[in-house]
């Protein structure tokens, strides 16, 4: 028998070493933290949900009714004239804020990448909306597009005695004063997103393209706004979500008025809940609200796994 067969034969697998409770409980750390708030969404969201379901398709009216009714309270729901209104004023505001937010957001971002001076100076004043409540922006826009107060009076005030902008206390065009509110809201957030995205793309291409005679137009339509086609969709999917969940900066601005002229789904619903005590109708209401926050939020979801597995296979 040579050495190195002796030698191999008398060398014993090392022991197996038993892990200590201490690397057991760091294993499963992050587990233990994030169950607690994996069982709050649990709760909050889905059985919240299911419950909500089963008291939309009860009788329930100032407390629970849980026997079984049908779709009575959604026949009930659609067939009422203000949640008819308040569904159309959601797709409208939806639609216009959307558009307008993203467009002056987007000008925005272009014009502080041109690296202008005092450019975090700018920034501030563009975010500066977002750090105020939308019940304060709503008081303070109604205070300025009343013909009583606002800048028709202000005019009035300097001689323009027949100028004349009384949105606000009109039932076709207040929806567009709560549209106006939005924008001015929330173009300061998009502006912060687009331009975090605009500084993302390689300079290197924008140099080439440069150098090929491109105008800085031209750079942008086929360069740099298609590199940062993602921040669109994100970008559109967090605003759909904040015009379906519109309810305090209407509530602020125009109370669902003048009438229900600007009525949101939101405000029906609590007036149902807490004004009128019609459980079983609100909750029907808010089943539909969801309904059109999944209709946002499953395409997006549906997407952007499918854009991650394409990343994965072209990785």
């Amino acid at each position: 028998m040579s050495v190195d067969s002796v030698t191999l034969t008398s060398v014993k697998d090392p022991p197996k070493t038993r892990r200590s409770i201490r690397e057991r409980l760091t294993s499963f750390l992050p587990q233990l933290v994030l169950a607690p708030s994996l069982l709050a969404t649990l709760v909050y969201v889905f059985v919240f949900c299911g419950w909500t379901i089963w008291i939309s398709l009860s009788n329930s009216s100032l407390l629970p009714d849980y026997s079984f009714a049908g779709f009575h309270q959604y026949v009930e729901l659609w067939s009422n004239l203000r949640w008819n209104i308040a569904y159309t004023n959601l797709f409208v505001f939806s639609a216009l804020y959307v558009v307008g937010t993203m467009a002056i957001g987007l000008l925005l971002a272009i014009l502080l990448d041109q690296r202008v001076r005092a450019e975090a100076v700018w920034r501030t004043i563009y975010l500066y909306p977002l750090a105020i409540s939308f019940v304060v922006t709503g008081t303070v826009w109604r205070w300025l597009l009343s013909p009583s107060t606002g800048i028709e009076s202000l005019m009035h005030q300097m001689g323009w005695a027949s100028f004349k902008f009384d949105w606000l206390v009109q039932r076709e065009m207040a929806i567009y004063c709560v549209v106006i509110t939005g924008v001015w809201q929330a173009s300061g957030f998009v502006m912060a997103l687009f331009l975090a995205g605009l500084r993302s793309v390689d300079p290197d291409l924008v140099k080439a393209a440069q150098i090929d005679g491109a105008s800085m137009p031209r750079i942008y339509r086929r360069i740099i706004l298609p590199a940062i086609a993602p921040i669109f969709v994100a970008v559109l999917v967090v605003l759909l979500q904040f015009a379906i969940k519109t309810f305090d900066l209407v509530l602020a601005l125009t109370q669902g008025g003048p009438g229900i002229a600007t009525t949101v789904p939101a405000i029906y619903v609590y007036d149902l809940l807490f004004q009128r005590g019609q459980m079983a109708e609100g909750a029907a209401a808010a089943m539909m609200i969801l309904f059109a926050l999944s209709l946002v939020l499953v395409p997006y979801t549906i997407w952007l796994n499918l854009r991650q597995r394409r990343e994965a296979r072209r990785a």
